[in-house]
């Protein structure tokens, strides 16, 4: 079928996507002024406005990261949208891609976001943000003078995004009274603490935080310390100041910062930030970690994998560097780093314990309990399963839970090698979006018939939800979708 021209107005000028199969799609839409010179390490500013229409058929480029995606840049706050009908008034889905803090891309295929608009009837949005040293720090030398912001830009340039769907929705056919925010790891954290700004309460229906990496340090933030310890370390190197790291080369940015977090944790001159670098506590964009603070009070359905671990211990696409155990002493050194990446100090005994504590508990539930399967299960459970469950378990047990429900989902369709018959992270977005056909997924996630139903079955809940349905998607408690609705 031939594709023709769709022409929208957004707040800063029209916008030219394609239309083709029943769906426009429009590309790096600019959902904020470009990031750089005196705005590195400011807080997002309004696209400039246009004249005339520009074209929006090609993605931006991704943030800037390493090697994992080419071609990446400064100047990459340009948002994606998928919609069935530019006349019509459809919920509206936003997703923030994951990728430790520090590398990925709205453009990234995996979240095409043409399937979840047409199966779901929603208008899909992604995006690129700020990334690695220059989306998540602290430093007061980089006080924002219009806003008093000095951290976190990257979750402030989210927050600009969704203020930006709420004032563009209407005019790509969507609700912008209903809004509801999705993203995996990094970005299902995303989801939990945007949910929790006063200044988006109201204009984020409800949230879906996928495989989430909830921040806590020393694992996957630092401390306002030792933040404002490595950017004067970073100016110390270059021969500036603080606000005159605005002035490096972006690249050479980006490899000094990574150069201080390289190696093992236990060797850095911080502790925090050990596995990733995501917000750091400013007391105004993250008020405090998760864990600290209360849930979000809006409808959520958090959704994790059987396997978490198992995307990094003995998956493709970010394997794990080092040789897998092969015996009781590769288990504990293997355990034994996991553990570092969340403890400062971690003795025999508590590895020990660990690898025991996870023997019994294989035994008991009929699992595997080779060297490789009980670290797997270690990791996904150190640095993402357990604090999803966990929390959810709490909102459960709070007074105002029933006014702002959680709906918990394991999503656990196995996939097959190298992944060992487990369901690792990130496996819920290849369904989300139905890219589980793409060829470099098909192999190990499949693409036959109990594929395509998982993956609808999958959109389906999540756009039930989003139009405010979440009783009628799962009625069972926590973690027990219906069969009726839920996934296969």
């Amino acid at each position: 079928m031939s594709s023709r021209t769709v022409v929208v107005r957004t707040t800063a000028g029209r916008v030219a996507g394609e239309r083709s199969d029943g769906l426009t799609v429009f590309r790096g839409v600019p959902y904020a002024a470009p990031p750089v010179g005196p705005l590195r390490f400011s807080s997002p500013r309004p696209p400039e406005p246009w004249q005339g229409v520009r074209d929006a058929t090609a993605f931006a480029a991704p943030s800037v990261q390493g090697d994992y995606l080419p071609d990446s840049s400064e100047d990459s706050l340009y948002a994606n949208v998928w919609t069935p009908d530019v006349e019509g008034r459809l919920p509206v889905l936003v997703y923030i891609h994951g990728g430790g803090w520090m590398l990925g891309a709205g453009s990234e295929p995996d979240y095409d976001g043409a399937r979840t608009a047409v199966h779901g009837r929603m208008v899909v949005v992604n995006f690129n943000y700020r990334l690695g040293a220059f989306g998540w720090g602290l430093h007061e030398e980089f006080t924002d003078p219009r806003t008093g912001a000095f951290a976190n830009w990257g979750l402030q340039d989210q927050a600009a995004l969704v203020r930006w769907v709420r004032d563009n929705a209407a005019a790509f056919g969507g609700d912008p009274g209903n809004i509801t925010v999705a993203g995996t790891s990094a970005g299902g954290s995303s989801t939990w603490q945007l949910a929790l700004l006063p200044e988006l309460r109201g204009i984020i229906s409800r949230i879906v935080p996928i495989s989430v990496k909830h921040v806590w340090e020393p694992a996957s933030s630092a401390t306002p310390e030792e933040s404002r310890e490595v950017y004067e370390h970073l100016a110390r190197r270059f021969g500036t100041t603080v606000p005159g790291l605005r002035a490096v080369p972006a690249a050479e940015l980006r490899d000094a910062w990574d150069e201080v977090y390289a190696g093992s944790p236990t060797e850095r001159f911080v502790q925090g930030g050990r596995e990733y670098r995501g917000p750091v506590v400013d007391g105004r964009w993250m008020r405090g970690y998760d864990h600290a603070l209360s849930t979000p009070r809006i409808p959520m359905m958090p959704i994790y994998c059987r396997t978490e671990g198992s995307f990094f211990t003995t998956g493709p696409g970010y394997p794990y560097t080092g040789p897998h155990p092969a015996d009781d002493a590769g288990l504990r050194a293997a355990v034994r780093e996991v553990l570092e990446k969340g403890a400062v100090k971690v003795t025999d005994e508590q590895v020990d314990d660990c690898i025991a504590h996870y023997r019994r508990a294989s035994e008991a539930e009929g699992l595997p309990r080779d060297p490789v399967s009980v670290w797997t299960q270690v990791w996904g459970d150190g640095l993402f399963r357990y604090q999803i469950v966990r929390l959810a378990e709490r909102h459960a047990r709070e007074r105002d839970a029933v006014a702002s429900p959680q709906f918990l989902m394991e999503f656990a369709h196995p996939l097959k090698p190298p992944y060992a018959g487990t369901t690792p992270h990130e496996a819920v977005a290849k369904f989300l979006f139905g890219t589980f056909t793409l060829p470099v997924n098909a192999p190990a996630y499949g693409d036959g018939p109990l594929e395509r139903r998982i993956s609808d079955t999958l959109i389906d809940l999540v756009a039930s939800f989003a139009r405010g349905g979440p009783r009628a998607a799962c009625t069972r408690p926590p973690g027990r979708c219906s069969p009726r609705t839920g996934p296969p």
